[in-house]
């Protein structure tokens, strides 16, 4: 049977591999076709805004409601997303043009917003919160024109047409607030080939929308809920006052327009980028630079490593008396077992358990089974392989505990069961309790945490268990040098040699932290945990760009959001770094195996 320690290079690989390719993806496999007239569901998914970081579902505000609220069953990625999807009074029928007619109108009198209501609006627009809508499954977006030739002539400019998720629920200008109360439905379709004697179907292929922001006195209602939107740019737009009531039109208009994209694309404009040429150019160029730089280290090491081996094999030949130099000298302490080497295995059992979920969660996204229409997919997925997976993060974790000297393996099994999922739990149960006092959807339901408890101590600590008893009662690695039962002293350390240095050092340049390695294990014998730690020096750098985006680039100045902000970035740092360093322990365990075994010690 393969052990962990041979196909970790092959696993290494084929991730290098797979995230060099080129993803495809089915949008999904059940299209459905509409016929002339047959009514098109507009539901609402959330009100989302990236100053504050917190979802609200879309009748937490004073939108009109249909006669009856029907909320979706979600998965579980949908949950933990914040989406709650519902049903909205918009009536939409297929290839049916409306131009203009009133939502929620008891004989033609305008809606009123109470003191609180119209604060609360006011409040969610300086947020800047955009609303979500879907149509057939389609998220709905707004088109953005942009000129990309400011100086030339009008006629010569060149229009750069983007989209963003959703729509802005309002603008503010100066000091004044506006809300976005008149939505222009764009919908367009793709009609289908049929037999001559069959009626013609139609699929959703794209949903825009353009907001509108016009007042109660420009929008003229009759008694059959129908109005009549002002001509050209005469209107103005809606205010809400904070400190008063107001009154307001809630009205919409649909136009329908027939498309050449067919359904399986009808995804593609969604997931376009306006920088696209800088974004390969960017992967490039990382490519190239870390090919470049690390064949170079690659280079160096190989070359010094062959000399070493064949100097130490020829002294021993010549004269085995001569004292031992260089790194043959501490062949007899390099695989003494560390300190803590429960806690030690632990974190590295959680890592390969990490490493095979994204490894399967990249290769079944490849295969298109993830597709952007199958919402909250990814999220569901990740998790249920991250429980599944722990067969495989306990059998790694439990054979290198015996390989350490461990022997309370029901200990370290537990250990390895719940110490990252934890601390995770643990973070995202307080951020939660804060997002409860904020009445945000972010907030996961008390069910669903019971859920995922169940899942974590019914599905992943067993397996953990399982995995840790078979790999603690296999072989452990056999490491090529015998261990001396008097360890060897080691000299007082400079400054540069200390751990965090080291993770400053290495975590500029992952593809150097090999090279740092080696020079630690020259001087130091006592590598494995500093191994760990240094090679997940990058998350170190993560979490700096992390802290200066926060202060330069995003403007939130609120508690709730700052702390979910930092919140979710410190669950990133603490796995990218869980990642990073199980692949370098593994990668560097391996090399210094390697090493000793080529060189002849009595």
């Amino acid at each position: 049977m393969a052990t962990a320690m041979d196909w970790l290079p092959w696993s290494l690989l084929l991730f290098s591999l797979m995230c060099e390719t080129s993803a495809f993806y089915v949008p999904g496999v059940a299209p459905i076709n509409f016929h002339q007239n047959d009514p098109v569901e507009i539901k609402a998914v959330k009100l989302t805004s990236s100053r504050t970081q917190l979802p609200y579902e879309y009748y937490s505000l004073p939108f009109c409601q249909p006669s009856k609220i029907t909320y979706k069953a979600e998965n579980l990625g949908e949950v933990l997303r914040g989406d709650r999807i519902v049903n909205t009074p918009f009536q939409v029928l297929m290839n049916s043009e409306k131009k203009c007619e009133v939502l929620c109108s008891q004989s033609n009198k305008p809606v009123t917003l109470t003191v609180e209501q119209s604060r609360l609006v006011a409040e969610r627009i300086t947020e800047d919160y955009y609303v979500h809508l879907i149509a057939d499954n389609l998220p709905v977006a707004t088109r953005l024109e942009l000129y990309s030739n400011r100086d030339s002539d009008d006629k010569k400019k060149e229009k750069d047409v983007q989209f963003e998720h959703g729509y802005r629920l309002g603008f503010t200008d100066v000091n004044k607030i506006y809300l976005h109360n008149h939505l222009s439905f764009i919908l367009y379709y793709h009609r289908e080939d049929m037999e001559e004697d069959q009626e013609h179907t139609y699929r959703v292929v794209r949903f825009e929308v353009i907001p509108q922001s016009i007042r109660l006195e420009d929008l003229k209602a009759d008694e059959k809920s129908s109005c009549t939107l002002p001509e050209g740019t005469n209107s103005s737009p809606q205010e809400i006052d904070p400190t008063k009531e107001n009154q307001l039109y809630f009205t919409y208009s649909v136009h329908w327009e027939e498309s050449d994209i067919k359904w399986a694309s009808r995804w593609d404009t969604y997931l376009t980028m306006s920088d696209v040429q800088i974004h390969w150019f960017s992967i490039i160029n990382s490519v190239v630079v870390v090919f470049f730089l690390s064949g170079i280290l690659s280079m160096i090491i190989i070359r010094t490593l062959r000399k070493d081996i064949a100097n130490y094999n020829k002294e021993d030949d010549i004269e085995d008396t001569m004292e031992e130099s260089g790194w043959k000298l501490v062949h007899g302490d390099v695989f003494r077992p560390p300190q803590y080497p429960m806690i030690l295995s632990s974190l590295l059992g959680s890592g390969i358990q990490l490493f095979c979920m994204i490894l399967i969660v990249i290769f079944v996204a490849m295969l298109g089974m993830l597709s952007p229409s199958s919402r909250g997919a990814l999220m569901t997925t990740a998790c249920f392989l991250f429980m599944f997976m722990g067969v495989f993060g306990g059998f790694s974790a439990g054979r290198l505990y015996r390989t350490l000297k461990g022997h309370r393996w029901k200990k370290g099994a537990f250990c390895t069961a719940t110490l990252y999922p934890g601390v995770v739990f643990g973070i995202c149960f307080v951020l939660n309790c804060f997002i409860w006092g904020k009445h945000s959807s972010g907030a996961v339901p008390f069910p669903t945490m019971v859920a995922l408890l169940c899942m974590w101590f019914g599905i992943s600590l067993p397996l953990v268990y399982l995995g840790y008893y078979f790999g603690f009662r296999k072989q452990p690695y056999d490491n090529p040098v015998r261990t001396n039962q008097i360890p060897r002293q080691i000299p007082e350390q400079r400054w540069y040699m200390n751990r965090f240095v080291g993770i400053l050092m290495a975590g500029i340049l992952p593809f150097g932290a090999m090279f740092i390695e080696l020079f630690f294990i020259f001087s130091d014998y006592r590598w494995w945990w500093r191994n760990f730690l240094v090679s997940g020096g990058s998350a170190f750098y993560v979490l700096v760009y992390a802290i200066f985006y926060f202060v330069n680039k995003l403007d939130i100045v609120e508690f709730i959001p700052s702390l979910l902000y930092f919140g979710y970035t410190a669950l990133m740092v603490l796995s990218f770094w869980l990642l990073t360093g199980t692949i370098g322990f593994y990668a560097a365990y391996m090399f210094v195996r390697k090493i000793y075994a080529a060189v002849k010690i009595d």
